[in-house]
């Protein structure tokens, strides 16, 4: 059978696979993103049913699909709000490093891989999945809700983290000098301002840029400048998804609804495929011999994450239950944490354990992550202290004699 015929016939049952484990999550009340995850497992190398002439599509769709996650997710949000919850959330954003990148790190020590390892699973670790996270906020309906800025305020510190986090990464990695190494997060850091002032002072000419009265024309115009966005961002060792959403919030008014109406089809089919791509990724047989270190990063990650969201939302005056769902939301880790886990691997500066640690973590944090955002609200009312009724108070009895007497004299 030729390539082209072969491709189409793998595709079309992944797209089909997809639609099937779409309904399934959607009858049993949860987010399709864990079915997704494991139905790329079952794809992958090492799988049920491997594939293997669709690479290189799935994997482009998979960065498009990151892309356009971020970029709707910034439609949301102004410039303003984005800098207001910035400012608020710095305190936040500071706990969320120290708590969830020393779990990792500790680990990598004590299992002797030395202090680049350390870094790297302090990386794997610490940063949450901005596409996991907004396809479930998207999922759930829970956009408009007032812990979500919140939410992605933490969202994009940890992304203007990654921004100083990987050049210097990479330097060490790749034996860069000390002054090579401060290059890097330089052009990184002028990169990330010249795009946040855009954002800022010109989003009203952004706007006015992409948007057309012709459907055809418009859904180009943003649908390329969220990729060209995204992709300059990346050649300069900032993440695309900070490029797309940051491109996301310089778009405002209507444009932005317009626009949120017409990708919203787009990103979807995108997103799901993003998510089979790193289940495609995922070797099941290199999973059991770190399992168990697996799964107590993962049940002690969680619980960080979910106290740096509760402390976030408490600090803008969020009640208990948007502050149980603010940590909820946090604990996905996905893309970021398997970049970069793949770095250190291409370069040879860490073992391959380490490589499937990273897997087997991340697979049951994108599995754990969508899970406690879904069920975090019924547990908590469940859990939650009823009030105490007051106890009825008795009506006073009187005397025999001094009973109401109805007969009239």
């Amino acid at each position: 059978m030729e390539n082209t015929a072969l491709s189409l016939i793998e595709l079309g049952a992944v797209f089909f696979a997809l639609g099937v484990l779409g309904r399934l999550a959607g009858r049993i009340g949860l987010s399709p993103i864990p079915l997704y995850l494991l139905g790329g497992v079952a794809f992958g190398e090492g799988g049920l049913l491997p594939l293997h002439d669709i690479g290189g599509f799935t994997h482009l769709a998979g960065e498009i699909g990151v892309v356009l996650l971020l970029l709707l997710l910034g439609l949301e949000y102004s410039a303003a709000e984005l800098f207001t919850g910035l400012r608020r959330s710095r305190l936040a954003g500071l706990l969320d490093l120290v708590l969830n990148a020393a779990p990792g790190a500790a680990v990598a020590l004590f299992l002797g891989w030395g202090p680049i390892g350390a870094m790297v699973m302090a990386g794997v670790t610490y940063i949450s999945s901005s596409g996991i996270v907004a396809k479930v906020l998207g999922d759930l309906g829970r956009l408009g809700n007032r812990e979500t800025p919140v939410v992605l305020s933490i969202l994009v510190f940890e992304d203007l983290t990654m921004a100083l986090y990987l050049p210097i990464l990479t330097a060490l990695l790749g034996g860069v000098s000390f002054l090579g190494g401060l290059e890097a997060v330089g052009i990184s850091l002028a990169a990330v301002t010249v795009v946040l002032v855009i954002a800022l002072k010109f989003g009203r000419y952004v706007s006015a840029v992409v948007d057309s009265p012709d459907r055809e024309v418009f859904l180009l115009k943003v649908l390329g400048a969220a990729l060209l966005i995204a992709g300059l961002a990346s050649s300069l060792q900032v993440s695309a998804a900070v490029g797309a959403f940051l491109l996301g919030i310089a778009i405002s008014g209507s444009t932005a609804e317009n626009a949120t109406r017409m990708l919203e089809p787009l990103r979807d089919l995108f997103a799901a495929v993003f998510f089979v791509v790193f289940g495609l990724n995922t070797d099941p047989r290199a999973i059991p011999p770190v399992l168990g270190w697996a799964f107590a990063l993962a049940a002690v990650t969680t619980l960080t994450k979910i106290a740096t969201g509760w402390f976030a939302a408490k600090r803008q005056g969020v009640g208990r239950l948007g502050r149980a769902r603010a940590g909820a939301a946090l604990v996905a880790r996905g893309e970021f944490s398997i970049v970069i886990a793949g770095l250190a691997v291409t370069a040879g500066a860490v073992t391959g354990e380490l490589a499937a640690l990273a897997t087997a973590y991340v697979l049951l944090m994108a599995i754990i992550g969508p899970v406690a955002a879904r069920f975090v609200e019924p547990i908590f009312r469940t859990f939650q202290r009823k009030p105490k009724q007051p106890k009825p108070v008795r009506e006073a009895q009187l005397p025999e004699s001094a009973q109401p007497n109805d007969q009239r004299i």
